[in-house]
């Protein structure tokens, strides 16, 4: 079971700057996740993974680097967990 209680909003944050400092093809590369295809994280106008951050942001936290099997799916898995931290997911836009 994953410690979610661990990450913090800063644990978030610090991986959103990492995911912006990296782009996401080496984020995704480094931290071991895919592109989102249902919701999206929303932060200063941008749009975010939120497996792929709260990820990150649990590895910060813990040490510890999860995959995506680690999650549980939808609503009740990572976009949970970053509501509860204060973040805004809305469902992925159509292109």
């Amino acid at each position: 079971m994953v410690a979610w209680d661990r990450v913090t909003r800063r644990d978030v944050l610090r991986a959103i700057h990492e995911y912006d400092r990296l782009g996401p093809k080496q984020f995704f590369s480094e931290h071991g996740f895919a592109p989102t295809t249902t919701y999206e994280l929303v932060w200063d106008k941008r749009r975010y993974p939120p497996k792929a951050v709260l990820g990150a942001a649990y590895e910060f936290a813990t040490g510890q680097q999860l995959g995506s099997g680690d999650f549980e799916c939808g609503k009740t898995g990572a976009v949970r967990v970053l509501g509860k931290l204060g973040f805004s997911i809305e469902k992925k836009l159509e292109k």
